[in-house]
């Protein structure tokens, strides 16, 4: 019996870059290929390991820009033999409408039939793009709700991905502690995996978010409980800094870590995509994996750093740092008080 592991990539133009007057061009470079640690490199990591991997590729910025810069993001990753599937940052058409002051950057912001009309807009841009007809979708900062799922139903995407239990801007219909794939009205829920932190929060399954004893630990945990899936988060951008000039190699680290071990474990831990995923209802109720306070404490250790070496005195948050509050919860938990 094995559990499949669905290793998801979003993949997009950033605001930051575009906030701040870069040119496309600029945008795709730091935003896709980020110091040389973004798609490009992700794609030659998956190769080297006979890896599957799903990149949600985001295609809204053809609203502002034209349909080239999708294109150039979309050809490479199906040369190379990965999926491609639908990403949308609703932000994008306020852009294009000169709505650059009060952008939505939520899709949950809009009803169904504006949610409805911005995911078909998305999916033909995708195609014009020439990805395939997308079957699978996941919502921006994971920002979907009921009217997303009737959405994606009306248009024919049978998978969504976007819960996300550790995020509150995911709102689906769905518990937090969400870790099975559940069907409602159509639509098959693939939720981000997660662990369970000391505190009795949950934190994703992200290659940002995770030390990778602490993926490997969810992973043999997933394995072993017979998880129908594991799915786990990155993002083109993520092993680069935050301004896509430097690799972090913490974090490059990771993902070539976390490749290496599902190469090694492919028997039992095999990578899927949204073609080859294969769902069976009669295994066990999944449940996160409880983390130790020792690999918590190492993790935070290793985010602290991180930080230091590779964000700081960057402006802005970073995407690898540890929330003041959440931090704070967790070393009350681990001290025990």
């Amino acid at each position: 019996m094995t559990t499949q592991v669905l290793l998801t990539i979003d993949t997009e133009l950033a605001w930051r870059h575009h906030a701040r007057g870069a040119s496309w061009q600029e945008n795709l470079r730091f935003s896709y290929d980020g110091a040389g640690a973004g798609v490009p490199y992700q794609l030659e990591v998956l190769k080297r390991h006979g890896l599957k991997a799903c990149f949600f590729v985001d295609p809204m910025p053809a609203l502002v820009y034209g349909i080239e810069p999708v294109e150039q993001m979309v050809a490479p990753i199906l040369a190379a033999g990965q999926e491609v599937q639908l990403h949308l940052h609703s932000f994008w058409r306020d852009l294009a409408q000169g709505r650059s002051d009060d952008a939505r950057f939520e899709l949950t912001g809009f009803g169904y039939r504006e949610q409805l009309d911005l995911i078909e807009t998305a999916r033909d841009l995708l195609v014009a793009a020439g990805a395939p007809q997308p079957t699978a979708f996941r919502a921006g900062s994971y920002a979907a709700d009921a009217h997303t799922l009737a959405a994606l139903a009306a248009l024919g995407i049978r998978h969504d991905s976007s819960h996300n239990g550790a995020e509150p801007m995911s709102r689906l219909p769905f518990g937090r502690e969400l870790v099975d794939p559940a069907e409602h009205d159509g639509v098959m829920e693939i939720p981000i995996s997660q662990i369970r932190r000391p505190d009795g929060g949950l934190r994703p399954l992200q290659i940002c978010a995770l030390s990778i004893a602490e993926m490997r630990a969810a992973l043999w945990h997933a394995g072993s409980q017979r998880h129908s899936i594991a799915t786990i988060v990155c993002h083109s951008f993520e092993l680069a800094t935050r301004d896509g000039r430097r690799v972090n190699r913490l974090v490059r680290s990771r993902f070539d870590a976390l490749c290496a071990f599902l190469a090694s474990h492919a028997a039992i831990l095999p990578t899927a995509d949204f073609r080859t995923l294969a769902l069976d209802p009669d295994r066990p109720a999944a449940e996160p994996l409880a983390t130790g306070r020792l690999r918590t404490a190492h993790r935070m250790a290793e985010q602290a750093w991180g930080q230091a070496r590779y964000e700081n005195p960057l402006a802005g948050a970073t995407i690898v740092a540890v929330p003041p509050l959440v931090a704070f919860e967790e070393l009350v938990a681990l001290a025990g008080l």
